[in-house]
């Protein structure tokens, strides 16, 4: 009996330990989880990725890869069959593209949805496969010969253009910037010197004598019109004189004139003053009359030399 109980004891220990094993293997396997079945077509390489692979949802981790398998009616697709959790809102818009974890080429699917297409995808036998997206990896592959190609044309472009009479060109014009370069700054130089402070003042000492000469030469210019009038009134009086037939006017004629020649000498005297006045000094249309020479015993006299009295 003993040996019998000692046996009926070790089955049951057995069989439980069994079915412990079969427990931890269903729960660490993930077998636990609903999930649903999806397939995904790609028409490009899937370089790295493997069975058991990493499926992720926006980057979260949401089923694992199945298997992966040429088509049998198009060899040009590969038929990737994924399991994701039965709770993820998949719809006809998602798509999947290969993502790669770190430096190692480990590759995942990912899927993304963009929401062109709301309509939930139900999954299984007889759902629309999910399209498989070029990767970043294959675009910059695919980008990689064109971009080469380009800038081998830009380099044979630019040798071109940078030929040794280019080059001479190019050296012969900076040459020149340079040279203008240098005579800019001896202009910004010398700009520099001419409105130097000493200059500002003589230059506002000009315009204040040419304000000076302006207001003078109102004065010299009112004096010249009423010497053009009094002429005028002469012209008139003598085309009256010579005009009349009277006797009257005759007999008259002679002290009109002496009074007509009077009037013509004063007015000679004073267009003579105006036009010596203008010829020994012009400067004084713009910067006023000299001043006059000091006299014996006033300020700044000097007195002539020998040579000037004899002469």
């Amino acid at each position: 009996m003993e040996d019998r109980s000692h046996a009926l004891l070790a089955g049951l220990f057995t069989l439980l330990l069994g079915l412990a094993l079969v427990l931890s293997i269903w729960w660490f396997g993930g077998s636990h989880e609903s999930t649903r079945d999806y397939t995904v077509i790609s028409r490009q390489n899937v370089t790295g990725l493997s069975v058991q692979g990493q499926v992720r949802y926006r980057g979260i981790r949401v089923g694992k890869v199945e298997a992966i398998e040429l088509d049998p009616e198009d060899v040009r697709n590969i038929i990737i069959r994924i399991s994701v959790d039965s709770s993820l809102p998949l719809t006809r818009g998602t798509t999947a593209r290969l993502g790669y974890q770190g430096v190692t080429g480990i590759a995942h699917v990912l899927l993304e949805d963009a929401g062109s297409n709301p309509e939930p995808l139900a999954g299984g036998q007889g759902s629309p496969p999910i399209a498989m997206q070029p990767s970043l990896v294959e675009e910059l592959s695919e980008a990689g010969p064109a971009t080469l190609r380009e800038a081998r044309e830009f380099v044979g472009r630019a040798s071109q253009v940078l030929d040794d009479e280019n080059r001479r060109h190019l050296a012969a014009i900076l040459a020149r910037l340079e040279a203008t370069t240098g005579n800019a700054n001896q202009v910004a130089v010398q700009l520099q010197e001419a409105l130097s402070r000493e200059n500002l003042k003589l230059l506002g000492a000009t315009l204040s004598h040419a304000e000076r000469a302006s207001a003078e030469l109102v004065p010299l210019l009112i004096e010249a019109r009423r010497l053009l009038s009094g002429l005028q009134s002469v012209s008139a009086r003598l085309d009256g004189l010579i005009g009349d037939p009277s006797p009257e006017g005759f007999g008259a004629l002679a002290p009109r004139l002496n009074e007509l020649g009077g009037e013509l000498s004063a007015t000679s005297r004073q267009l003579n003053r105006v036009l010596q006045l203008m010829e020994e000094s012009p400067q004084s249309l713009l910067f006023g009359p000299p001043p006059a020479v000091p006299g014996p015993g006033e300020p700044g006299f000097v007195a002539p030399s020998a040579s000037e009295r004899s002469s």
